[in-house]
């Protein structure tokens, strides 16, 4: 039969056993530990001090085996032992989800995530969700590389915020390739539960280009579709302009830098025309032409979803939405001042400037 462990106190062991024994405030668990060591000093058997404290007989002979191993400071805590695993430090996961990516892909998911650390996906979503992160989407950008982009910037936001007086501000643009788009079998209704169904195949039934003025003013629309866009097409709808424009009003129609509206035959016509005055947007920022917010409605609420077996089709639908449009027109509102946006784009700019110069090297 093995004997038990013999336990020897130090004046100092017995004297802060004692006090934990008698302390009101310490952890029950660190005053049972120290009686036990206490008993067993006093040389009292292990199965009578596991009857004596109601425990069983394995956990008095560990605690004593402990303390006599290591002292007062061994029994102070638990050993690690199995079980569910230590949470992890949110920080951790959104550095690594930022810092990192895993082998032979660009982002992380929540599964692959939580394998590499060895938790559950759900610890993974929570910790994205409370700070933001969605590493599954991108979100796309293009930054001006005009030289003149402060002049133009300038130039237009003034004429939303501050427009000429006895004038109207035009925002024109074309929007090209509009497909009429046939889908191949009919789709679902929506119904309560479901939503609308659509097949993600379809047939071509040809193009057109729409040709759109929005005025800042009022937000009307003035508009005609092409079956293409050159020169001649943006012609012929300048003169649509002039002819449903009051003949008093000077115009300033905001374009961007399509080489039709710089043709040498459009410059001609312009110079006939002295009431046009043409802003042209910086290269690569066609969100400051805000007929293109206006573009962006017609395809969400019109085109998307739509069905169309021809390009008369296709243009009697727009030209039904425009004419529902113009019947209450609602102007779009620019807010940003043209010295907030140029900050952000120096910003943007050094930002790019600083990741490809640490790419090089």
């Amino acid at each position: 039969m093995n004997e038990a462990t013999t336990i020897k106190l130090s004046g100092e062991q017995r004297s802060e056993l004692e006090r934990r024994v008698r302390s009101q405030t310490i952890d029950a668990r660190a005053a049972r530990r120290a009686r036990i060591v206490l008993l067993a000093a006093d040389g009292v058997g292990n199965h009578e001090i596991a009857r004596r404290m109601e425990i069983s007989r394995g956990q008095v002979i560990a605690w004593r085996r402990r303390f006599a191993q290591g002292g007062v400071a061994a029994i102070d805590g638990d050993l690690p032992r199995s079980g569910r695993k230590r949470r992890i430090d949110a920080a951790e996961i959104v550095r690594l989800t930022t810092q990192t990516a895993p082998k032979g892909a660009t982002h992380w998911s929540t599964r692959t995530l939580a394998a590499e650390m060895g938790i559950s996906d759900t610890t993974v979503h929570k910790a994205w969700k409370a700070h933001g992160l969605k590493p599954h989407l991108v979100a796309t950008f293009k930054v001006s590389r005009d030289p003149r982009f402060a002049e133009k910037l300038e130039d237009i936001v003034g004429l939303y915020l501050s427009p000429p007086e006895h004038a109207l501000v035009l925002c024109c643009d074309e929007k090209s390739q509009v497909q009429a788009l046939d889908r191949t079998q009919p789709g679902l209704p929506l119904k309560k539960g479901k939503a609308a169904t659509m097949t993600h195949d379809y047939k071509r039934h040809g193009t057109t280009t729409l040709f759109a003025a929005m005025c800042t003013l009022d937000g009307a629309v003035i508009s005609r579709c092409a079956q293409r866009h050159r020169h001649g097409e943006w012609l012929d709808f300048l003169r649509q302009i002039d002819r449903e424009t009051p003949k008093e009003k000077e115009l300033h129609l905001i374009c961007d830098n399509y080489a039709t509206h710089k043709h040498p035959t459009v410059r001609a016509w312009l110079e006939k025309h002295p009431r046009f005055h043409l802003h042209f947007t910086p290269t690569s920022a066609s969100w400051l032409n805000m007929v293109e917010r206006f573009f962006r409605s017609l395809s969400t609420d019109r085109l998307e979803r739509g069905v169309f077996r021809s390009v008369p089709e296709l243009i009697a639908a727009i030209d039904e939405y425009i004419a529902v449009h113009n019947e209450n027109p609602k102007p779009f509102v620019w807010t940003a001042k043209s010295n907030d946006i140029l900050q952000k784009v120096i910003r943007a700019n050094r930002r790019l400037g600083s990741k490809k110069n640490e790419a090089l090297h």
